[in-house]
C-alpha cells in the first residue's frame, strides 16, 4: 500500500490505485487519479512500478503547491500597486519560456530526480495530543492533573467548640464524629476521583504512546520505502543507460515533471517510444487561451470608488498565445534531447493538443493546434536564445494554423499509442529466405513478419517504424506502419493473407472497415494468392491497396530475397 500522505497546503484527493492487466492476467501497469479542486486539475498518473508511481504523485504535490503560492498571492495583492507588479511579471515569464530553459544546463541530474518529500504523517488527531508542525509526530499529551488530597487540618473538617460543647462531652463528641465523617466523605470522594484521573491518565498514555509507536512505524516504512524508490530510480537509470524502451519513456517523464512552469500551464503529455528508429513522441496538453494571463494594470478609480482591470488587447493576446504554444514545443524538445545522455533519442515528434469544439461539427474533443518533427544533431544546434518561436517553429517544417487561437485543428506528424497491447516483439525471417522457400506454405506467423520485416526496408526512411501485433490467424491487424512524412506518411495498417484460395470481396470489406476503426491513412492487404474482381472494383477509389502473390514476391526481389509461391504444393500440404 503507497502512502499518499504529501505535505500540501491545499486538500489534495487521490483515487484508489487501479491496474492494467496483460491478456495473460499478469499487473504490467498501476494508475490513480489525483485531484486540486484548487486549481481546478486533475491528473492520471501512470507507472509500471507503484513505487515509482508513488514518486510522481509527490512530484505532482510539490508542483501543485507551488501553483497554489502563486495563485494566493496574486489573489491576497494588498494594493493595485502591488497587484500591477505581479502581473507585470508573470506577462514577461510568458516571454521567457523557452530562453529560461535554453539558458539552462538540462543535463540528466538522477539526484534531482530522487523523492526530496520529506516525512509527514497524518496521525489519528487525539484528543489532548499535540503533534509537531512539520513532521507530525506526536510530542506531548495533556494529563489531567493529580488532586490535592483533603486536609485533615482544613477548617473544613475542623468543628468548632463553643463554651456549652466543652461542659456537654456528648455534644461536642457529636461534632467531632461529624467532622470526621465529612472529611471521611472527602477522601473517600477524593480516592474515587483519583482513581478516575490515574486511570484516563493511563488511558491518554497508552493512546500517546500507540501514537508513537505508530508514528515510528510510518516513518521507518517511509524511509524503506523511499530508500526502495531510490533503488527503482538507480535502476531506471541503468536500463535508461542501456536504452531500454520502458525506461527511456520513464526517464523523459520524470524530467517534463521535474520542469518549472507557471501555475497556469498545466504538464499534462503522453509519450511513446519507437527503439527501432530511435523516436520519442510527445502527446501535449496545450494551454487554452482563456489560461494564458493578460491582465496588464490593476488602477483604483477614486472618484468612482472602483478597481478597474486593464487586459491585453485581442490581437496582442492572441499573438502572446501563439509565443506561449511555440515555446512549449521548442522547450520540450529542448530538454529531452539535451538530457539523451544514452543517445537514444534521434528523433522527436510534438503533437501539441487542446480539447476545442470543432467549428464544422460543433462536437467538442481533442484536436490537433501544432505538430513538429525535430532532428537531434540539427536541433541542437540552434541557439534557441535568440530565435523568435514561430519563426524557429516554421523552419523546421512544423504544421500549424497561421493563428493557433483560432483553433484549426491540424494533422500530427506522427502518432504512436504506447498503450496499444497488441504490438509484439518482431523477429527476421527474410535471411532464411532461398529460392525452395514456398511462401504460401510457410508458418503463418513467420509469414507475417516477413511482411513487417520487407516493409520496414520499403519505409526505411527517416524516422519510420514497422511494428507487428499479437498473433491474429488473419484477424484484425498482423503490422502497422508508423510514418513521420508529413504529406505521404501517417498511420498504414497491413494484413497478411497467407492464402491458398482466391481472396473475396469481403476481406477487402473488413480492411476497409479496419482502416477507419484505427483513424490510419491507408490499409494494405497482401496474399500469397489473387484476389477476385469484386474485391479490385471495392478497393478502386479507396485508400486501400492489394498485393497478390507476384507482388510480393517482386517486392521481396526488389530487396533481395528469393522465394517462390506454389499454391497448389501448399494446398496438397494442408
Amino acid at each position: 500500500m503507497i502512502n499518499f500522505a504529501f505535505p500540501s497546503n491545499y486538500p489534495i484527493t487521490f483515487g484508489a490505485i487501479t491496474t492494467r492487466k496483460a491478456s495473460d492476467g499478469g499487473t504490467i501497469g498501476y494508475s490513480v487519479e489525483c485531484t486540486h479542486v484548487g486549481l481546478g486539475d486533475q491528473r492520471k498518473i501512470e507507472s509500471n512500478d507503484q513505487f515509482i508511481l508513488a514518486r510522481k504523485c509527490g512530484a505532482l504535490v510539490q508542483l501543485w503547491n507551488r501553483r497554489w503560492e502563486n495563485r494566493t498571492l496574486l489573489t491576497n495583492a494588498f494594493s493595485p500597486d502591488t497587484a500591477t507588479a505581479l502581473a507585470q511579471t508573470q506577462l514577461a515569464l510568458c516571454e521567457k519560456l523557452l530562453t529560461h530553459a535554453a539558458s539552462r544546463d538540462l543535463s540528466a541530474d538522477w539526484n534531482s530526480l530522487k523523492s526530496k518529500l520529506p516525512f509527514r504523517w497524518q496521525g489519528n488527531a487525539i484528543e489532548g495530543v499535540h503533534y509537531e508542525k512539520e513532521t507530525g509526530e506526536p510530542e506531548t499529551v495533556d494529563l489531567t492533573p493529580a488532586l490535592i488530597a483533603p486536609s485533615a487540618d482544613s477548617p473544613k473538617y475542623v468543628p468548632s467548640l463553643g463554651l456549652l460543647d466543652h461542659f456537654a462531652p456528648s455534644r461536642k463528641q457529636a461534632k467531632l464524629q461529624a467532622a470526621d465523617a465529612l472529611f471521611k466523605q472527602a477522601m473517600d470522594a477524593y480516592e474515587e476521583a483519583q482513581i478516575r484521573i490515574e486511570k484516563a491518565n493511563a488511558a491518554k498514555a497508552a493512546r500517546f504512546q500507540e501514537e508513537k509507536v505508530a508514528f515510528e512505524s510510518a516513518r521507518r516504512e517511509y524511509n524503506v520505502r523511499r530508500e526502495e524508490v531510490d533503488a527503482k530510480m538507480d535502476q531506471i537509470r541503468e536500463a535508461w543507460l542501456a536504452m531500454q524502451p520502458d525506461a527511456i519513456v520513464e526517464h523523459a517523464e520524470l524530467l517534463l515533471n521535474s520542469s518549472r512552469y507557471p501555475e497556469w500551464i498545466n504538464q499534462q503529455f503522453d509519450l511513446a517510444y519507437a527503439p527501432e528508429s530511435k523516436m520519442l513522441v510527445v502527446n501535449y496538453q496545450l494551454p487554452k487561451l482563456g489560461q494564458i494571463p493578460t491582465l496588464e494594470r490593476i488602477t483604483y478609480v477614486k472618484s468612482r470608488k472602483e478597481i478597474v482591470q486593464k487586459h491585453l488587447p485581442a490581437a496582442k493576446a492572441h499573438k502572446l498565445y501563439d509565443s506561449i504554444c511555440y515555446q512549449i514545443a521548442l522547450r520540450t524538445i529542448l530538454e529531452l534531447f539535451r538530457a539523451d545522455e544514452p543517445d537514444a533519442i534521434s528523433t522527436i515528434a510534438f503533437n501539441g493538443w487542446i480539447e476545442a469544439t470543432d467549428k464544422a461539427t460543433g462536437r467538442t474533443g481533442p484536436s490537433c493546434l501544432l505538430s513538429v518533427q525535430a532532428f537531434k544533431d540539427e536541433f541542437l544546434a540552434l541557439d534557441l536564445t535568440k530565435v523568435d518561436p514561430k519563426t524557429c517553429f516554421n523552419a523546421l517544417k512544423g504544421i500549424a494554423a497561421s493563428s493557433l487561437s483560432d483553433l484549426v485543428a491540424v494533422r500530427p506528424v506522427i502518432q504512436l499509442d504506447r498503450h496499444d497491447r497488441r504490438f509484439i516483439e518482431s523477429h527476421d525471417v527474410a535471411a532464411e529466405l532461398n529460392e525452395a522457400t514456398n511462401l504460401a506454405a510457410m508458418d503463418w506467423e513467420d509469414f507475417e513478419h516477413l511482411v513487417r520485416e520487407l516493409f520496414a526496408k520499403v519505409f526505411s526512411g527517416k524516422g519510420s517504424e514497422v511494428r507487428v501485433t499479437q498473433a491474429s490467424r488473419d484477424g484484425g491487424v498482423d503490422a502497422v506502419v508508423l510514418d513521420p512524412d508529413p504529406i505521404k506518411g501517417g498511420k498504414i495498417v497491413i494484413q497478411a493473407k497467407r492464402y491458398t484460395d482466391t481472396v473475396g470481396v469481403s476481406a477487402v470489406r473488413d480492411l476497409y472497415g479496419t482502416v477507419i476503426n484505427e483513424g490510419a491513412n491507408r490499409g494494405i492487404l497482401i496474399t500469397t494468392s489473387n484476389f477476385g474482381t469484386d474485391a479490385y472494383k471495392f478497393a478502386n477509389g479507396k485508400p486501400l491497396t492489394l498485393m497478390n502473390g507476384a507482388n510480393l514476391l517482386s517486392l521481396l526481389a526488389e530487396h533481395g530475397h528469393k522465394a517462390r509461391i506454389d499454391l497448389a504444393e501448399a494446398r496438397r500440404m494442408g
